[in-house]
C-alpha cells in the first residue's frame, strides 16, 4: 500500500520544539536538546515525511536543520513572515508554540515549497562570520551615534569600545579574508563573482554565505528569492504599481551598494542604467530594475562557471 503524503511542521524557541504532523493532526513537545534532536530526527524518518518545513528564527533552527538534512529528510526553511501572512489568510490569528507549528505543517501541505540546497559545515560557518560581522558593525554604528550626545563623563569609555569593535572588525576581514583564500572551493567562487565590474569584497561574502542558490536557478526565480522581482497590484480595471518586497533583506542591501557602483563601472549596467532614465524611469525604479539585471548577471557567471569577460555571460545583457 502507498503511504498516505505526511507533512511535518516544526517551531523552534530555544528550549523546545513543538512538532505538528499533517493531516494526522498530532502534536508533540520534546526540548530542544542534542539527544532530543537525534530521538526526533530518527523519529521523523520512519514516518518518511513527504516535506519538513520550519521557519528561520535567526540561526537558532540550524542545528535541528543540519541533523535533518544529514537524515536525508526533505527539510525547508521558510520566512517566517510568508508563514504569518498564511496563517492570518487561514483565520488562525492567535499564536502560540504549538498553533505556529500546525500553520507550519499546514502551510507545508498546502504550499509544498520546493526544499533548497542546504549549506554544508564550511558554509554555515562562513554565514556565522558574515553575521557576525555585521553584527559589529550596527554595534559600532549605534556606538559613534552614542558618541555625539554623550555627556563628557562618558564619552572616553564610548570611545574605547569604538576603537574595540574597529579592531575587531579589521580582524573578523583578515579571518574572513583567510576563510576564502585557502579553500579552494571558496577561492573559484569569490575569483567569479569578483570577476563582475561593481562586485566587491562584502556583496561577494554575503552572496556566498546567504545565498548558496546562486547558479542553481533561473533568473526569475533568483530575483523573486533576494526580492528585486515586482509584483502585480492590480484589481479589475486598476493597474497598481509594481513593487518589489520580502526575499532576503541583508542580501539586497549589498545589492543596492553594487550597484550603485556598478552604475559608473560596469558597461553593461551602466548603458542599461542610463536607457532607463533616458526612457523617464525615476531613478530608484531604475536602480532596482539594475539589481535584479546585475543579480542575473551574477546567477550566469555561477551557472556556468565562467568569468564576466565570456561570451556566455555577455548574452545576458544589455536590456534582456
Amino acid at each position: 500500500m502507498n503511504q498516505k503524503p505526511l507533512y511535518i511542521g516544526i517551531d523552534v524557541a530555544k528550549a523546545q520544539l513543538d512538532v505538528a504532523v499533517r493531516p494526522t493532526g498530532q502534536h508533540s513537545q520534546v526540548p530542544y536538546t542534542e539527544e532530543s534532536v537525534q530521538e526526533l530526527v530518527s523519529r521523523l524518518a520512519d514516518l518518511r515525511p513527504t516535506l519538513v518545513v520550519l521557519e528561520a528564527s535567526g540561526g537558532l533552527e540550524l542545528p535541528l536543520v543540519a541533523a535533518l538534512a544529514a537524515a536525508s529528510l526533505p527539510v525547508v526553511v521558510v520566512n517566517p513572515r510568508q508563514v504569518r501572512d498564511f496563517a492570518r489568510a487561514t483565520g488562525r490569528l492567535a499564536k502560540t508554540d504549538s498553533i505556529d507549528a500546525h500553520v507550519l505543517a499546514h502551510f507545508a501541505e498546502a504550499v509544498r515549497p520546493a526544499p533548497r540546497p542546504i549549506a554544508d559545515a564550511d558554509a554555515q560557518a562562513l554565514s556565522a562570520l558574515v553575521s557576525r560581522r555585521h553584527q559589529l558593525i550596527s554595534m559600532l554604528v549605534a556606538e559613534k551615534n552614542r558618541l555625539g550626545t554623550a555627556l563628557p563623563s562618558v564619552r572616553p569609555h564610548i570611545q574605547t569600545h569604538i576603537d574595540w569593535l574597529k579592531q575587531a572588525l579589521k580582524d573578523m576581514d583578515d579571518h574572513l579574508g583567510h576563510t576564502l583564500r585557502q579553500s579552494p572551493f571558496w577561492r573559484e567562487k569569490e575569483d567569479l563573482l569578483r570577476s563582475v565590474p561593481g562586485v566587491g569584497r562584502q556583496l561577494t561574502l554575503v552572496l556566498l554565505a546567504d545565498l548558496p542558490e546562486l547558479g542553481s536557478l533561473d533568473r526569475k526565480r533568483i530575483a523573486a528569492l533576494v526580492g528585486v522581482a515586482p509584483f502585480n497590484r492590480d484589481s479589475g480595471t486598476l493597474r497598481g504599481r509594481r513593487a518589489v518586497w520580502g526575499g532576503r533583506s541583508r542580501i539586497r542591501a549589498m545589492l543596492y551598494m553594487g550597484t550603485l557602483v556598478a552604475t559608473r563601472h560596469n558597461a553593461i549596467i551602466r548603458t542599461f542604467y542610463e536607457h532607463l532614465l533616458a526612457a523617464g524611469k525615476p531613478k530608484k525604479v531604475a536602480l532596482t530594475a539594475c539589481m535584479r539585471k546585475l543579480l542575473t548577471i551574477l546567477n550566469a557567471v555561477m551557472k556556468h562557471h565562467t568569468p564576466w569577460r565570456s561570451a556566455e555571460v555577455q548574452l545576458v545583457a544589455p536590456y534582456s
